[in-house]
C-alpha cells in the first residue's frame, strides 16, 4: 500500500491534512518550508527563516508535523489494533496513560488506538482554537502558546516512539521505513532546535535520537 494512498484506513485515525494558518503568514512560511525540505538539508530546514516571528513558525511547522504522524500512522491502522496492542507502550519499559486535562482529567489505560484517536483529537481542537492559533493576520499569540506547542509535540514523539518498538517491522515490510526515518529525523531536528521536548521524554528512541542530533 502506498504510504499516500487511502488504503482501509480508519477514517478515526487518519484525518484529512490540515492547513497552515490562513491569514497569517502561515501559507508563505509553509511555502519556504517546503522549498527548503526540497534542498534535502533538515537541519537548515528547521531553522527560523530571517526576520520571521518564532511563533508564526512554531505554528506552521506544529500543523505540519500533526499533518505527517497523522498520515504515518494512517498506514498503521489495521496492524496497530486494540488486540495487537491493548496499551500506548514504546517498548517494556514505557507506557503512556492518556488525560487532557478537561473532559479526561486522571489518567486512564487505552489501547494504542486509542490513545492516538484521542490525542489526534486534542490535537485538533488544540489547532482549531484561534485563541491559540490565530488565523488572523496580526492575531497575537497567548502568552501559553510555547507551552501548548510543547505538549502537542511531546505526545507526537510518543506516537513515534510506539510505530518505532511496535510496528517497525511492518513499516519494513511495507517497504516505507525510509519515509518514516525521514520524518522522525526531521521531527527531532526541529524539536531539537526549539528544545522543545525534555531530554528525558525522548528515552525510548535516546539511541536513534541522539544519533541524529550529533
Amino acid at each position: 500500500m502506498s504510504l499516500f494512498g487511502l488504503g482501509s484506513r480508519n477514517q478515526k485515525t487518519f484525518r484529512p491534512k490540515k492547513s497552515a494558518p490562513s491569514g497569517s503568514k502561515g501559507a508563505q512560511l509553509q511555502k519556504h518550508i517546503d522549498a527548503t525540505l526540497g534542498s534535502g538539508n533538515l537541519r537548515e530546514a528547521v531553522k527560523l527563516p530571517p526576520g520571521e516571528d518564532i511563533n508564526e513558525w512554531l505554528a506552521v511547522n506544529t500543523v505540519d508535523f500533526f499533518n505527517q504522524v497523522n498520515i504515518l500512522f494512517g498506514t498503521l491502522t489495521e496492524f496497530c489494533t486494540p488486540s495487537n496492542c491493548p496499551t500506548m507502550t514504546a517498548g517494556p519499559k514505557y507506557e503512556y496513560r492518556w488525560a487532557d486535562g478537561v473532559t479526561i482529567k486522571k489518567p486512564i489505560e487505552v489501547s494504542a488506538p486509542k490513545y492516538v484517536e484521542y490525542l489526534m483529537d486534542w490535537i485538533e481542537s488544540q489547532l482549531d482554537d484561534e485563541t491559540i492559533f490565530p488565523q488572523r493576520l496580526g492575531a497575537p499569540f497567548p502568552p501559553n502558546f510555547r507551552d501548548v506547542v510543547k505538549t502537542i509535540f511531546k505526545r507526537l514523539f510518543r506516537v513515534y516512539a510506539h510505530i518505532y518498538h511496535s510496528h517497525f517491522q511492518k513499516i519494513v515490510s511495507l517497504k516505507e521505513e525510509a519515509h518514516l526515518n525521514t520524518c522522525f529525523k526531521h521531527f527531532v531536528l526541529f524539536t531539537w532546535e526549539f528544545r522543545l521536548i525534555e531530554k528525558a521524554e525522548l528515552a525510548p528512541l535516546e539511541d536513534l535520537v541522539d544519533s541524529i542530533i550529533q
